[in-house]
């Protein structure tokens, strides 16, 4: 069997593994969920997942590291069941050191195998587009791009963290970036998962809203200083 074929079983097994996972979440939490609407319900809510204890856990952290390696699967639904069972910061800590660990993993397996690795689990023709554009490829530029990329909500953070490591881009610097510059884009989703947790989802909307206008004008404010227009041609460079 080629090793094409290989991952292409291994990419199918694992996205069988995220719908039996989600699946499983849904059959265990909707008995409590379909009342969040009230006070009982909300504390029944709390204490199922209180209940769930260290398998709650690893079994979010193993939704992560299945949507990152599938990359096809968005990461905000599992955010927003983090801030739904653990609170926006509870959340936002858990979904953070999580990208954390897993970006580091690939970072570094990218770095030893190359961009064999990298073809095996994204488009081949994008990553080339990426990774040869000199914007991309330029040691003084490389680590401004990454955390506005970073920072802005929909970029494919996931496809990121593969291509860093083909990048001229020091490993230290690139974990405390792409951790660090998704906090808006966390604390928004856990933000509106808590509040669906108690049943307020138009709270959660306003806090998603709000937290998306700030970021908004964080990068107006970097595009007025940016006199070559370079966020403008790396946001053209992953579409």
């Amino acid at each position: 069997m080629s090793r094409k074929h290989k991952i292409k079983i291994f990419k199918i097994i694992l996205l069988i593994i995220v719908a039996a996972i989600l699946l499983g979440l849904i059959i265990y939490l909707f008995p409590v969920m379909k009342d969040l609407s009230t006070v009982e319900g909300q504390i029944a809510f709390k204490d199922k997942v209180s209940a769930s204890g260290i398998i709650g856990i690893l079994t979010l952290f193993g939704l992560q590291v299945a949507q990152i390696f599938l990359i096809i699967v968005p990461g905000e639904p599992i955010e927003i069941l983090a801030g739904m069972c653990y609170g926006s910061i509870g959340g936002t800590i858990f979904i953070m050191i999580s990208a954390c660990i897993i970006s580091i993993t690939i970072f570094f397996l990218v770095r030893k195998f190359g961009r064999k690795f990298v073809y095996d689990f994204c488009d081949r023709e994008k990553v080339r587009k990426i990774e040869n554009h000199k914007l991309f490829q330029n040691p003084k530029k490389i680590e401004m791009i990454m955390f506005i990329l970073f920072l802005i909500p929909g970029t494919p953070k996931d496809l990121l963290v593969y291509i860093a490591g083909l990048l001229p881009i020091k490993p230290l610097k690139f974990v405390v970036i792409s951790t660090f510059a998704r906090f808006p884009s966390v604390i928004s989703s856990t933000l509106a998962g808590e509040n669906l947790a108690i049943g307020d989802w138009k709270m959660g909307l306003i806090l998603y809203a709000i937290i998306f206008v700030l970021v908004g004008i964080v990068i107006l404010v970097i595009n007025h200083f940016d006199k070559d227009k370079t966020t403008d041609e790396i946001l053209k460079t992953i579409k």
